[in-house]
């Protein structure tokens, strides 16, 4: 195990305010609560983006978005506006879901123009993608393609799962994936993380960013571990 410290694992948390539930009051405290803890990112709601460039400014943590959440079914020209509206209002990170439908009916070449759309204009504006899989409804042979697909176009980042299909992250996924993209490509783990061990744990697979709800409890246990910031 690398030697971690309480900063260090904070930077490695995307704090994940999507909840369909959440309010505007309850995103607000979440997005205090990521400049608190200074997290490397908030991933929150579209219509939120603005307020909470505003609220993070100078902070030090990054605003993220998703785009075609949470199934991937938007056309593309849809996602390309979305992906231009969020970098306008503030989004520097935006995390991309694929066309589930279209990966599992082996559609790569539409696929791959879906995710490129909106990965160029990332590329375009300076901000980071990051495409998300979904494991959880594919097959290996399906996650090991979207791995080409990321690499070809330049993705920043690919992602196991939105925290919303009917699992998330396990080790064999994030194992797979780190194996089959350069490491010009990271690697996300979202769904599921809500402990320390298990944030450490995916650490260690190679992961880069951790999508999570939990950072607050996770932060604060390493800070009683490692008994340091």
């Amino acid at each position: 195990m690398k030697n971690y410290t309480v900063a260090s694992l904070a930077k490695s948390i995307d704090h994940s305010l999507l909840n369909p539930i959440l309010t505007d009051q309850a995103m607000i405290e979440g997005v205090e609560i990521a400049k608190k803890h200074q997290v490397a990112s908030v991933c929150i709601k579209p219509y939120f983006v603005s307020m909470a460039a505003e609220i993070l400014k100078g902070s030090g943590v990054a605003v993220g978005t998703v785009i075609g959440f949470p199934h991937g079914g938007h056309m593309t020209s849809i996602k390309f506006l979305e992906a231009q509206q969020a970098i306008h209002d503030g989004a520097t990170e935006l995390d991309m879901v694929v066309n589930i439908g279209k990966v599992l009916s082996g559609d790569w070449e539409f696929v791959e123009m879906d995710l490129r759309a909106v990965v160029n204009v990332c590329k375009a504006r300076g901000a980071v993608s990051k495409i998300i899989f979904e494991n959880c409804y594919l097959e290996d042979k399906h996650k090991l393609k979207l791995c080409e697909i990321s690499e070809r176009i330049g993705a920043d980042y690919v992602k196991t799962s939105t925290g919303y299909g009917s699992s998330g992250a396990t080790n064999e996924d994030l194992k797979l994936m780190r194996a089959n993209v350069s490491s010009k490509v990271k690697v996300k783990a979202a769904g599921g993380i809500r402990t320390l061990d298990h944030l450490l744990e995916v650490l260690d697979l190679g992961v880069a960013r951790v999508g999570a709800t939990a950072t607050v409890a996770i932060l604060e246990e390493a800070a009683q571990r490692f008994n340091h910031p």
